[in-house]
C-alpha cells in the first residue's frame, strides 16, 4: 500500500502549461524530496503533462530524488522497457491531442471571425449588449486616466500601481495585467 503524505493539484491550469506555471506540480516534485516519498502518484499519465519534454523533465526530477511516477489508473507503470515505451507513447499522444484540440479551436474561431462574430472576451471599458459592444462610462474614465499616466512616461506596471492607488481596480478585483493595460492605452 501507499500512504498519501501530501496532495497537490493544478486546478484550472492546462497540462500543456510550462512547468513554471504549474505550482501544484512543482510543489508535488518538491514534496517527494521533502517527505522522502518513493512515489509521486498522478491520476492518469496524460494529465501529468501535455508536452513530451515536460513529462520527461518531471520524470527525471522525480527519479533524481529516488522516486518514481505512478499513474493511479495503472497505465505505463513499471520498470521494464515495455513500461518505458508505454509512458513515452502516452506522453506523445497527450502532446498530439493537445495540438489537435488547439487546431480545432483555431479553426472554430476563424469561422466565427469570418461570420463577423466577436471572438474573445469583452475588452475593458465595454460591455456586451446583445452582441454589440457598448461603452461603460466609469471604465472609460479609467482608460483615459491610464492614457494620461502613460503620456507622463510611466511604465505599464507603474500605471497599474497608480490606478490601484487611486482606487481603480480591474473587473477581477485583483491587480492590473500588463497586457490589459497595453490594450487600454494603445491608440
Amino acid at each position: 500500500g501507499v500512504t498519501v503524505v501530501a496532495w497537490h493539484d493544478d486546478l484550472g491550469i492546462s497540462g500543456g502549461a510550462d512547468l513554471e506555471k504549474r505550482p501544484g506540480l512543482l510543489a508535488a516534485i518538491d514534496g517527494v524530496r521533502e517527505h522522502g516519498a518513493g512515489v509521486l502518484v498522478v491520476a492518469k499519465r496524460d494529465r501529468l503533462a501535455r508536452d513530451v519534454l515536460v513529462a520527461a523533465l518531471v520524470e527525471r526530477l522525480v527519479a533524481r530524488q529516488g522516486a518514481a511516477i505512478v499513474a493511479a489508473d495503472g497505465t505505463g507503470n513499471g520498470d521494464g522497457p515495455e513500461a518505458a515505451l508505454m509512458r513515452t507513447l502516452i506522453d506523445a499522444f497527450a502532446q498530439y491531442e493537445r495540438a489537435v484540440i488547439g487546431a480545432r479551436t483555431r479553426a472554430a474561431l476563424a469561422v466565427k471571425k469570418a461570420r463577423g462574430e466577436r471572438v474573445g472576451g469583452i475588452p475593458y471599458g465595454y460591455r456586451d449588449d446583445d452582441g454589440v459592444l457598448v461603452e461603460v462610462p466609469n471604465e472609460q474614465v479609467v482608460i483615459a486616466r491610464a492614457k494620461e499616466l502613460r503620456a507622463e512616461g510611466l511604465s505599464l506596471r507603474a500605471v497599474g500601481r497608480a490606478l490601484i492607488q487611486e482606487g481603480h481596480t480591474p473587473r477581477t478585483g485583483k491587480g492590473w495585467h500588463v497586457q490589459v493595460l497595453a490594450r487600454m492605452t494603445a491608440g
